[in-house]
């Protein structure tokens, strides 16, 4: 197995064109004029098994027995990395708007968890299912991401991504390109709810 530099998801990302230029809400809320589709990456099974093993080998020696992530963005890439370390998978999602593990999901007690998410800027999402996991007796052991935009975190664990994407963001109450009226576009997936 290769390893994966920065530069190289970097080119990856950009060969799939999943890097958006516009005004765009991000799921946190804050708003951006870039934007990283991972899904455009995903698109490629063959990229997905290469970046999965590549967030493998940023866990070193860390032990991992399940893998957990968050709706909707984080199920491809959470998956190929389970698949990967040859361990359990499960996702989290929305329900009348609190995060949840639903179709019979469980974390075993005491289970070593890591938190796959695609891309990382505020890391709400990420939050809630760490939360989860401590409640169901798990532990987690980090965040592994394909992307890191840069800025404070809402967790307080180790945060493992595959390139660091400084993306400037700002508040909606700040944001020039609202004030320009440039149509904005909403692309993340907190709002989904069922």
């Amino acid at each position: 197995m290769t390893k994966m530099t920065e530069p190289e998801v970097l080119s990856a990302l950009q060969d799939a064109h999943a890097i958006m230029t516009g005004h765009f809400r991000l799921t946190s809320g804050r708003h951006s004029d870039r934007y990283v589709q991972c899904a455009r990456v995903l698109e490629d099974p063959a990229l997905v098994t290469r970046l999965a093993n590549a967030i493998v080998e940023r866990l070193g020696e860390r032990r991992v027995d399940l893998v957990a992530s968050p709706a909707v963005g984080g199920i491809v890439i959470g998956f190929a990395v389970a698949q990967a370390l040859g361990v359990k998978f499960i996702f989290s999602e929305r329900q009348d708007g609190k995060m949840t593990f639903r179709r019979g999901f469980e974390v075993p007690e005491g289970a070593r968890v890591l938190v796959v998410e695609d891309v990382v800027t505020t890391g709400g999402s990420v939050a809630e299912v760490i939360e989860l996991v401590r409640g169901a007796g798990g532990s987690p052991v980090a965040v592994a991401s394909l992307i890191d935009r840069g800025g404070p975190k809402a967790f307080d664990i180790e945060l493992l991504p595959l390139l660091q994407l400084q993306v400037e963001s700002w508040e909606a109450e700040s944001c020039g390109l609202c004030a320009a009226e440039v149509p904005i576009y909403a692309p993340g997936s907190r709002a989904l709810t069922k």
